[in-house]
This record gives C-alpha cells, sequence and structure tokens, in this order.
C-alpha cells in the first residue's frame, strides 16, 4: 500500500511551530475529519490527541516533543511517536508521524489508487469527488466498449452509468467542505454488479428482458453505501441472471444477441463470472471500488481471473434484500477491490441486521466496528493456517504459486499446517448449486417484492416468451421453471436435503479448524483462467467466509503465461476481520497485483 504523506516541507514547518492544516489547500476542507472515521492502524496508531487519526494537532505535540528521550519526565505521553525506537524523539519520528495523515499535496493519478489515495487528495484539494468521477467517466467512455490497441475484443464491462453520478460527487464535496472526511467512502464512486437494485438506475440482471426494471428503492448493501457518502457510478455486467461464469449477457440488445465480458489482462479471455463485469471494471480503473454476488464463485472467480481482492462474506453478515436471487440458501453480496484496504473499508459500509433478510439476525454482536482495525502487516505473526493438498491440484503454474505463497506466510511468521481431512469432507466440496432448485422460487420472491411496475416479463414463463435473453439458455430455464415447490422444499425446506448437507458442511469444517487450532485455510481459488477441482465450493457449501487475495502470475512454461492466481482464505462464521488481516499482510509481504497494460492512464 502506499503511504500517504504530508509533504516533509511541513512537517519542517511544524518544527517552526507553524501548524499546516490538513486541508489547507484552496477548496479543501479545513475541519478535521471526526472520530467516528475508523482508520487501519497505520493512519490511527500513533495518535496521541485522542480523536483516533493522526492529524496536525499531533504533529503539534510531536513538535514541542522533540529532544525528550526516554529518561523526560513525560515521556509515557509520547513515547509512541518514537517510531524508530532508539529512546529520543528526532526529525526523523516527525517526519514518519507526518505520513500517517491522510492528506497529499502532490499529483493525483487515478490508475491504481487506493481509497487512501483518493481521499488524501480529496482532503488536500488536489481532486475532488467530481474530478475522480469524471475520470472514471472518461475511462468508461474510452475504454469499455472499444477494442484497445493490442486488444482483441471489449471489454464490456458496464451496463449502465449512473446520470447522476457528477450531482452526487458535487454533494459529496459539499459534505467535505463543510464537514470533513466523514467517512473513508465519502465521495468514491463504485461500480454494482447488475443485480443489485438502485433507485437512479435500472437493474436488468444481465437480461433484457427486464430492460425497464427500474425499482422504488436501493438494495440494503446500497443505502449502506450511499449513507456513507460513496458515489454510485455504474452498473457493472454480469452472466445473465448470475448463473454461470464466462458473463454473458442480453441487456440493451435485441433479442437473440449477446455480449461477453473480456479480461482486462488477455481480451481473448473471459473476465470470470458471474461478476465478470465488476471484475474487468475494477482491475481495469473504470470504478473505485466494485461488489458482486457469490454462489458457488461468483466474486471470487473474477476476483482471481483478474488480480482483485474479493471477499464472500458469511451468509447473513450483509443483507440481500434488493438483490436479484440466484439461490438463496447460498447468495450472498461482497466488494471487490484493488486492495485489501478498499475491500475492508467497503465492507464496512455494507453490513447490518436488516428485517428484510432475516438470516442477518445471526451477526449480531459479532461484528466489530471496523474491519480496517485488522489491517495489520504483522497479523501472519504468530497465524497457524492449514491446508489439504489435493485442493491445490496439479496444474504446474498453481503449484509453483501456492508454494511460493505458504513460503511467504510462513516468512511472515505463520505456521502452515498439512491437514488430512475427515470424513464427509469431500461430500462438503461436492455438494451441488442451489441454482437449479432455487432460482424460481426466490426469484418469484424479488418479482413480488421488488420488481418494477414497467416491466411486462413478470414470470419465468413471461421472459422465456420475450426471447430476450440468453437464448442458449433456454432449455436451462425451461428446467429450472419446471421445478415445483415440492422439489424446492426437498432441497431448500428446513429439513430439506441441501439445507441439512449445508449444516453438515459448517459443523465439519468448523470442526477441523478447532481440532487443530486454525485460523484460517487457504487453497488456490482457481488456475489461470480456469477452476480448480472443486474449491470454489468450499465456502459456498459451509456458509463461512472466504477472502481471495492474489498470490502472482503463471511464467513461461506453465498455461497461459502472464495469468492471474489467487490465494483464498476461508475462515469461521463472522471472522472475516482476522481473515482480511490475513490477507493484508500477505498482500503487504507479496505485492502480487499487477496493473492490466492495455487499460493504463488516458492520454
Amino acid at each position: 500500500m502506499k503511504k500517504t504523506t504530508l509533504r516533509i516541507v511541513a512537517a519542517v514547518s511544524v518544527v517552526g511551530s507553524t501548524i499546516v492544516a490538513a486541508g489547507m489547500a484552496s477548496g479543501a476542507a479545513t475541519a478535521a475529519a471526526p472520530a467516528t472515521v475508523s482508520l487501519p492502524p497505520y493512519y490511527s496508531e500513533l495518535d496521541v490527541t485522542g480523536d483516533e487519526m493522526v492529524t496536525a494537532a499531533d504533529l503539534s505535540v510531536a513538535a514541542e516533543s522533540l529532544g525528550l528521550t526516554a529518561s523526560s519526565p513525560d515521556w509515557s505521553r509520547v513515547a509512541v511517536l518514537d517510531t524508530d525506537a532508539d529512546g529520543e524523539l528526532t526529525i526523523l519520528d516527525l517526519a514518519d508521524l507526518s505520513q500517517r495523515i491522510i492528506y497529499d499535496d502532490g499529483p493525483f493519478e487515478l490508475v491504481e489508487a487506493s481509497v487512501i489515495d483518493m481521499q488524501a487528495a480529496m482532503n488536500a484539494g488536489v481532486a475532488t469527488s467530481q474530478s475522480i468521477t469524471q475520470e472514471y467517466l472518461d475511462r468508461i467512455a474510452a475504454y469499455d466498449r472499444t477494442v484497445v490497441p493490442g486488444g482483441s475484443r471489449p471489454l464490456n464491462s458496464i451496463i449502465t452509468v449512473n446520470q447522476k453520478a457528477l450531482a452526487d460527487a458535487a454533494a459529496a464535496d459539499e459534505i467535505r467542505a463543510s464537514d470533513g472526511m466523514t467517512s473513508m467512502l465519502l465521495g468514491v464512486p463504485i461500480a454494482l454488479k447488475d443485480n443489485y437494485d438502485t433507485v437512479d438506475m435500472v437493474t436488468t440482471g444481465g437480461c433484457a428482458c427486464w430492460n425497464e426494471n427500474q425499482t422504488a428503492t436501493d438494495a440494503s448493501m446500497v443505502s449502506g453505501l450511499r449513507s456513507d457518502g460513496a458515489v454510485i457510478l455504474a452498473k457493472a455486467s454480469l452472466d445473465e441472471f448470475a448463473y454461470g461464469f464466462v458473463s454473458e449477457f442480453s441487456s440493451f440488445q435485441e433479442p437473440g444477441a449477446t455480449s461477453l465480458v473480456a479480461s482486462p489482462y488477455d481480451t481473448t479471455r473471459t473476465a470470470g463470472g458471474s461478476s465478470g463485469g465488476t471484475g474487468a471494471a475494477i482491475s481495469a480503473n473504470l470504478a473505485g471500488i466494485g461488489f458482486g454476488t457469490d454462489t458457488g464463485g461468483s466474486i471470487r472467480v473474477p476476483s482471481s481471473y483478474n488480480q482483485l481482492v474479493g471477499v464472500r462474506p458469511t451468509v447473513g453478515l450483509a443483507s440481500r434484500d434488493g438483490i436479484i436471487p440466484l439461490a438463496l440458501s447460498q447468495d450472498t453480496g461482497g466488494p471487490m477491490a484493488r486492495s485489501v484496504i478498499d475491500a475492508a473499508v467497503a465492507l464496512d459500509a455494507v453490513v447490518g441486521v436488516d428485517d428484510a433478510d432475516p438470516v442477518t439476525a445471526r451477526q449480531e454482536g459479532l461484528v466489530p466496528e471496523s474491519y480496517t482495525s485488522f489491517l495489520d502487516t504483522d497479523a501472519l505473526q504468530g497465524a497457524r493456517i492449514g491446508y489439504v493438498s489435493s485442493m491445490v491440484g496439479t496444474n504446474a503454474g498453481t503449484v509453483r504459486l501456492f508454494s511460493e505463497a505458504t513460503a511467504a506466510l510462513t516468512a511472515q511468521g505463520a505456521t502452515v499446517v498439512p491437514i488430512t481431512p475427515p470424513s464427509g469432507f469431500s461430500a462438503v466440496l461436492n455438494e451441488g448449486s442451489g441454482s437449479t432448485n432455487e432460482f424460481l422460487h426466490d426469484l418469484d420472491e424479488y418479482i413480488a417484492t421488488h420488481l418494477g411496475p414497467d416491466v411486462e416479463a413478470r414470470t419465468l414463463t413471461d421472459i422465456l416468451a420475450t426471447n430476450s435473453f440468453v437464448t442458449s439458455r433456454r432449455s436451462i430455464y425451461v428446467a429450472r421453471n419446471a421445478v415445483t415447490e415440492a422439489t424446492y422444499e426437498g432441497w431448500a425446506g428446513e429439513t430439506g436435503t441441501h439445507t441439512v448437507q449445508l449444516a453438515a458442511g459448517k459443523t465439519l469444517v468448523t470442526q477441523m479448524m478447532e481440532d487443530l487450532d486454525l485460523d484460517a485455510i487457504v487453497y488456490p481459488s482457481t488456475n489461470a483462467y480456469g477452476t480448480q477441482g472443486t474449491n470454489m465450493r468450499l465456502s459456498p457449501n459451509t456458509g463461512m467466509p472466504s477472502v481471495t487475495v492474489p498470490m502472482g502470475q503463471t511464467i513461461a512454461g506453465e498455461t497461459l503465461p502472464g495469468s492471474g492466481v489467487n490465494l483464498e482464505f476461508l475462515g469461521r462464521d463472522f471472522d472475516e476481520g482476522t481473515l482480511l488481516g490475513l490477507a493484508y499482510a500477505f498482500e503487504q509481504a507479496t505485492d502480487a497485483r499487477t496493473a492490466p497494460s492495455l487499460y493504463g492512464p488516458l492520454p
């Protein structure tokens, strides 16, 4: 992670007792960020003024304390500022402290910018939410539906751009000007998979049959993002109704016509799915942070193909209300981002109990104030991390990358433990998805409660009659339409076979972790542009959370050289904080993500 810095000249001016406020640039906020903003430890651990962040006031205290030593009477009050641990407060400590302020008045580069980079530039007045939003809009216009030099087909990652995005960005800028940085998402542009309801854009689910689906409300998770001041920039492409891994959609196309989302690293390849549009858009820097949904791998597959951090939360951490369902026994929404810090900040905004999604009642008392508090570079120290050798597979590139990843975990202080899985583990991995037996039942529920009034196709039978869908899947939709209520209940009812197996899977894997005192289980999320066994099934078939993070790229002599492959961390229910901490420490140690060269800064 880039360490945002207050320029050293500011630190020097503090020494001369001229305190430069974080927000000194013309047009920037002059108010200090309120203590309600949750920051990662790096940006809060050196606070000595009690507001849980480093500001000019902390620099003032440090400047006044220069020269104090460990033998000085007031040392205990400022000892935390002695970052080089030499027993004396010096200009070097002051310079280090200045790096902890979220403020940067240097040039701002949008490509690969994190939320910290954006907030620092906006706090300094170098950028505004409006300018950042406009730059993302320009990138979408320039890159998304064109074949770029060196490419072979368009990304096709965006279905709809929000016509209100710039107005919302202006509102965020006004909040910053009057109240300071009220949230780490204030003014940050977000792309949502086009199965999240939004009051200002239609929600097609990737299907032309629902081009007119303008809902009256936002999805619950979208409401959380807006409450934190995020700018909803666009709706991202997806595999129609979130069904598969190739991200083929029919929205706003003639009957029978479809488009595919391309990987920004190799446009001859798929971006994965079903959240492939989100994956391609965030990796190509067409938005700040993205959100996808995951039933059987739909966040984690495109995250792996596109070298992103993806979070599949515990089922029950974030409400699914207002999201077009695939199979509610396993559906969950989560962030897709270029860094762990971005994913953690985004996750903070969308968690919470929601009466409209009763499963969220499970989280009561189990959610931390902020997931950013777990983001410590030393998080792997003393951790115990297990792996099942059969989940590594035999692909040469994946085997090498996994070996290097476990070596990196060990080098950072973790103990990597081989697991001999108990009887029943294969049944966990081999349990099927609910996308066939649950789709009709769950879709009908969404239609009854959320579907916009202008949509004519209000049943799956109606959709089949339109011919406005991915017609190669007609037989799949016909089969789903034939599922009876009795079949649904026998599968997903209270005592249904699928319900029973998911509960058994959670119990078995949790006990497996308890027996070995594990903090997480790791495995490759995918191979290069291909799945790895049934690895994607472990999280959805237990309901337990997982975080996937880049671990490197394949090389010459391996499958598809230059392709990204991710490492996935799986943990206990509602232990996303631990997983994000482990993933953060791994990310900081390896720096494995690469940006797609075809989609660099605009000329």
